[in-house]
């Protein structure tokens, strides 16, 4: 079996890596993190959409490329290297997914072009304050046309057009699609530790909302989205660890302490062997998710787990020593690495905390042995 990309696919790696180099730099990400009236670089987002990445995964029929998952998994490692401050794992990984899993043929019809032209921002409004969400716990409601509650934090709910609520529905729960730019929505922006990727607290008041999917299987089919989030994001998770071990090695061979480079003394040389052992670990994972997601295979919902456990660990890792490497220079504001170290910590909480996937992937194991 061979997980290795395709020469098509490496050569976009190859596109992307150059298209964010230069317009996605360390200093477009301050910009954005420093500005409060910014939550996202609309510059690139425009980029981006006229490079057709946003339809990369979405069928032709609905004004994509039809390429596939392979594709936005090798986009997903480029902007998560490039620390991209845009809502594009929102948008595909999350508000996207749901939509080609529970949709009408009339909803992907009025909703997937302009998601592939960039008109449409979309964003998961799952949770609702502290805690792992579940049925139970959920407070937000839906009536089949409308929608009242409070969604917090929302991840690039700030700036999106359209959203995907989880809601109670009579005994059940549902999912529901909002334009957010209709009546009986507000809106309030949250500070988080990564001020480049924008969220939101979103209140609906009787606000006109659609079914997506089956009434009372909402629950089901936000597990699913969630399991293809956890492949696509631990690949964003891995574009940042490699950056900061990338970053680690550099400052460990130019920077000289007693007439020796830093990077020959043993302490730096086993972070940096930790921070690589750390991400191959978790780069095999992804890669095991990767094709249970592009073939729909059965073992998608153990490598979600897999993967999204082991990204989590391998970028805080990768992020909390690239610091460490660089001495005292690394916890200033002009370095570089806490700009990586806050996204570890926002991603790693993203689509549930790393207990709450530690939990899954027991599960999962436990029925896998037990069938």
């Amino acid at each position: 079996m061979n997980f290795d990309f395709s020469d098509d696919q490496k050569m976009l790696k190859d596109q992307a890596r150059k298209v964010l180099a230069d317009k996605s730099s360390t200093k477009a990400v301050r910009a954005v993190l420093e500005d409060a009236g910014t939550s996202f670089d609309a510059g690139l987002w425009s980029a981006v959409a006229e490079l057709g990445w946003l339809g990369v995964s979405i069928p032709e029929e609905y004004g994509g490329l039809g390429l596939g998952k392979l594709e936005l998994c090798v986009l997903a490692e480029e902007m998560g290297r490039a620390l991209a401050p845009i809502p594009f794992s929102s948008t595909l990984f999350y508000f996207t997914e749901a939509v080609l899993l529970a949709g009408s043929e009339a909803q992907k019809q009025a909703v997937l072009p302009n998601v592939a032209a960039g008109a449409v921002i979309g964003c998961f409004a799952v949770s609702e304050g502290p805690g792992a969400p579940s049925p139970a716990t959920l407070r937000c409601t839906f009536d089949g046309a409308a929608l009242n509650g409070v969604k917090i934090p929302v991840t690039d709910g700030d700036c999106a057009t359209h959203a995907v609520v989880l809601a109670k529905e009579g005994a059940g729960v549902s999912l529901a699609l909002v334009d957010l730019n209709g009546p009986g929505v507000s809106r309030k922006t949250v500070k988080t530790l990564d001020p480049s990727r924008g969220h939101a607290e979103i209140t609906f008041t009787n606000a006109k909302a659609e079914r997506l999917g089956p009434a009372g299987e909402g629950w089901d089919i936000a597990e699913r989205v969630l399991d293809r989030a956890a492949v696509l994001t631990a690949f964003e998770q891995i574009g940042g660890a490699d950056a900061c071990l990338e970053m680690a090695v550099d400052y460990a061979k130019n920077r000289y302490a007693f007439s020796r480079q830093i990077g020959s003394f043993q302490a730096i040389k086993h972070k940096l062997a930790d921070m690589y052992v750390a991400n191959q670990v978790a780069r095999s994972n992804a890669y095991f998710g990767a094709w249970a997601l592009s073939t729909e295979a059965a073992e998608l919902p153990l490598a979600a787990a897999a993967s999204r456990v082991a990204a989590i660990d391998a970028y805080h890792l990768a992020a909390k020593e690239n610091i460490q490497a660089h001495g005292g220079m690394g916890f200033t504001w002009d370095v570089d690495c806490h700009l990586f170290y806050r996204r570890a910590k926002l991603l790693a909480v993203q689509g549930g905390a790393a207990p709450v996937w530690k939990e899954k992937l027991v599960q999962r194991l436990e029925r896998r042995n037990a069938a």
